[in-house]
């Protein structure tokens, strides 16, 4: 059994193909940006992580549930938005890899209707189109920017650069136990972030696909894509969006065995690998195919892949000198 088993490809987050050449994330100076407005402190202890639900994807290692325990932290209320990426390109000059490699992933609708057989599918995924000139600041291609997205989350993000921007806010990304703790906001094995029931007080709680995926989105919730990064009610800890939305980047290496060791304090995922963890669904997510908006659902992605879903928040240690 290989406990680092590549994960197979899926509908959620497409690996993006020959990125063979990709560079370490450079280490800038920290600008210790991150204050108290910006975080949330969690306690540490132990939670119940993973899920047994019959609802889940046993094959991406979900469970079994196991008791955890994880060192007090703080992580980022939201996850970081286009204004403060931006911030980080205009203070270093920094290169995303979509822009290395000239494209990422985009989803189907929000291109032309008579450009969209121009560009490449992943197999067995029409739905996404490798788009060239996709990038953070023109999430749909060239002809798109960030008008009226300043708040969202910045998107077309590999795991080496949240890990770049990391280094010069002064942060980290959060390993999947604190991503899952923190996500859980003191409840006890409840399915969704909020609760176990999907609409709660007559309202919605994250930013998911509604309708015929993947060609019509009814729009329910009053968006097609991202929505801002503090839309939506917080969790039991102050947290905002840890479903839907984007994909967070986690610091592990993702095996689908690894839950199965149990390791118990801190863990930290598996030594090496070739995909990383990302958490939490985004708005692609719907029940009739992938209903990983659940608060203990997992898969990954290779460091350098990006599309249009996937983004980050950042973690600290409580004991860190930039609170």
């Amino acid at each position: 059994m290989n406990k680092d088993k590549k994960p197979e490809p899926n509908c959620c987050v497409p690996t993006a193909p020959d990125r063979k050449n990709s560079s370490p994330s450079p280490v800038f100076e920290s600008k210790k940006q991150m204050d108290s407005s910006s975080l949330v402190y969690i306690p540490g202890g132990s939670f119940l992580m993973g899920t047994n639900d019959n609802d889940g994807f046993p094959q991406d290692g979900e469970g079994p549930v196991r008791n955890t325990v994880v060192d007090s932290f703080y992580i980022s209320k939201i996850a970081v938005t286009n204004l403060q990426f931006e911030e980080f390109i205009q203070d270093t000059g920094y290169v995303t890899e979509a822009e290395k490699f000239g494209w990422s992933y985009v989803f189907h609708l929000f291109l032309d209707p008579d450009e969209r057989e121009k560009f490449k599918s992943p197999f067995g995924t029409p739905w996404w189109k490798a788009v060239e000139g996709a990038r953070w600041c023109n999430p749909e291609g060239p002809r798109s920017d960030l008008s009226g997205r300043e708040t969202h989350p910045v998107v077309h993000i590999s795991w080496n650069d949240a890990m770049a921007w990391c280094h010069w806010a002064g942060t980290r990304l959060p390993t999947e136990a604190e991503w899952e703790k923190a996500a859980r906001g003191g409840l006890k094995q409840k399915k969704f972030v909020w609760g176990d029931e999907f609409i709660q007080d007559g309202r919605h709680h994250c930013n998911i696909w509604h309708g015929d995926f993947p060609n019509l989105n009814t729009e329910v919730n009053g968006f097609i894509g991202t929505a801002p990064s503090d839309l939506f009610p917080a969790n039991g800890y102050g947290l905002k969006n840890m479903s839907g939305n984007v994909w967070e980047w986690c610091a592990d290496w993702f095996s689908p065995f690894y839950p199965m060791l149990r390791v118990s304090d801190n863990p930290s995922g598996p030594g090496n690998g070739e995909a990383r963890v990302i958490r939490g669904g985004s708005y692609l997510c719907h029940h009739s195919y992938c209903n990983r908006y659940r608060v203990a659902a997992r898969t990954a992605n290779t460091p350098d892949s990006s599309t249009g879903n996937m983004g980050f928040r950042v973690a600290l240690n409580a004991d860190s000198d930039n609170h």
